[in-house]
């Protein structure tokens, strides 16, 4: 039997996948929840808590709970891989490689992962897929001396994030998030158009040893933004 803090998530989740709960309205409160799934406030107010962290509800102190803004949410204080936070939200994930490649370090490539001009890196692209649609075009540069094996793997069952971490232990992280339009070619991978708004995130992650890799991270507007909740007690 599932935990009972879970089944108020999906019970909730549920009610806003189905048009019973509309972004901004108010969910039931830790005491309505508690009694009616006959559980303590504390479990109620566990799924509340998970719902909020995920994006999925906000929390106004003094007012209420309320369903957030419909689009998936990605924290900006933590690194995680695309193919979690989807299916924590419950929802379906796939992955297509595009492109998966050895290449010759340019200028700006060398300087962005702390290698010599025309060393070897490799390269992949791939596409991320929440219930069918691409919400993640992931370009990714890597030092191959710190992940030998990187081109081998099979991306489709393991992200790049998943298995860099796993080489080479992530210690550190510069990201850069900016508003960008995408490339004719970009729009037709996110099966959007050019002149749809995206949410472009930079990141370039070290570990212990040096830079590991270099990402861009390209979303659709109206699929995905970024944020989080913050507890300063």
């Amino acid at each position: 039997m599932q935990p009972r803090f879970i089944a108020i998530k999906s019970a909730l989740v549920d009610d806003i996948e189905h048009g019973r709960l509309a972004p901004g309205d108010q969910v039931e409160s830790e005491n309505q929840l508690a009694q009616r799934f006959e559980v303590s406030r504390m479990t109620a107010r566990r799924a509340l808590s998970e719902l909020v962290a995920e994006g999925i509800l906000a929390r106004t102190q003094g007012v209420g709970t309320f369903v957030a803004d419909s689009r998936p949410m990605s924290s900006m204080l933590t690194i995680k891989g695309i193919k979690d936070e989807i299916l924590a939200r419950g929802h379906d994930y796939q992955c297509r490689v595009v492109t998966r490649e050895k290449r010759v370090a340019t200028p700006s490539e060398s300087r962005w992962l702390g290698v010599k001009e025309a060393s070897p890196v490799y390269f992949t692209s791939l596409i991320h897929y929440e219930n069918a649609l691409p919400v993640q075009l992931e370009n990714r540069w890597v030092n191959p001396h710190w992940a030998p094996d990187y081109l081998k793997q099979d991306f489709t069952a393991m992200t790049p994030n998943y298995y860099l971490n796993q080489v080479a232990p992530l210690t550190e992280a510069d990201h850069v998030v900016s508003a960008v339009l995408p490339e004719n070619d970009t729009a037709e991978k996110l099966m959007i158009t050019p002149s749809s708004p995206c949410l472009q995130i930079n990141r370039r992650t070290y570990s212990a040893r040096g830079i590991v890799s270099v990402a861009t991270l390209t979303h659709p507007g109206e699929r995905y933004r970024l944020g989080g909740h913050l507890d300063f007690t």
